[in-house]
């Protein structure tokens, strides 16, 4: 009898546990990797033009890697079916599209052409660095010095305003990484790139 009761009692007891332990996995949002790798290959090979589209075809196997999906796990079966979907990632709002179009037109107007030369470069934080001014004609410096910075403004600009878009500024680290991927990856042959050890190498 006594054991009965104890098994009646535990019962209810271990259905609470799984729910409250179910209840907590709901609130994790899954950072969607792959949706945000596609938007970011979208938004990048509109700034840098339609040669873009072939560059990131050809790959860049050590300086881009998509980012994993969540592994499956038995806790998922605890996820209801709207928290276990993963949230698509837009880039299509006012905002974001004003700060595309303003880097379209510095890179077609200027950066470009120092990208080629050399003397700038993808940083691994998703900027763009001046990595080599010798590479600049004195007289262009402060021109394009100012170019950078404003460049720079727009991209940190972006990958805050993607991740508030999106209502998930917690992301916005996530979305920064998947971009400087992205650059990298789409980069024209001869462009240099810094590796996640701060070294520099040439695509």
């Amino acid at each position: 009898m006594g054991k009965n009761f104890k098994r009646l009692l535990a019962a209810p007891l271990v259905a609470l546990a799984v729910f409250a332990l179910g209840a907590c996995v709901t609130i994790n949002v899954y950072f969607p990797a792959a949706e945000a790798q596609q938007a970011a290959e979208e938004f990048v090979e509109k700034v840098l033009g339609e040669d873009a589209a072939g560059a990131a075809a050809e790959g860049e196997p050590q300086a881009f890697a998509p980012a994993p999906r969540p592994r499956w796990s038995p806790m998922s079966l605890l996820i209801s079916q709207a928290h276990a979907q993963q949230a698509d990632i837009t880039i299509r709002t006012p905002a974001i599209q004003a700060i595309q179009d303003r880097m379209a037109a510095r890179f077609q107007s200027g950066l470009q052409e120092h990208f080629n030369a050399g003397a700038l470069g993808f940083g691994n934080d998703g900027l763009v660095v001046l990595r080599d001014p010798g590479k600049v004609a004195l007289k262009d410096r402060v021109a394009v010095n100012q170019m950078v910075a404003e460049e720079n403004r727009d991209r940190n600009a972006v990958y805050r305003e993607i991740a508030v878009a999106n209502n998930h500024p917690e992301w916005e680290g996530q979305i920064r990484e998947t971009f400087s991927r992205q650059w990298v990856a789409s980069a024209r042959a001869g462009w240099w790139y810094q590796a996640a050890d701060g070294s520099w190498k040439q695509k």
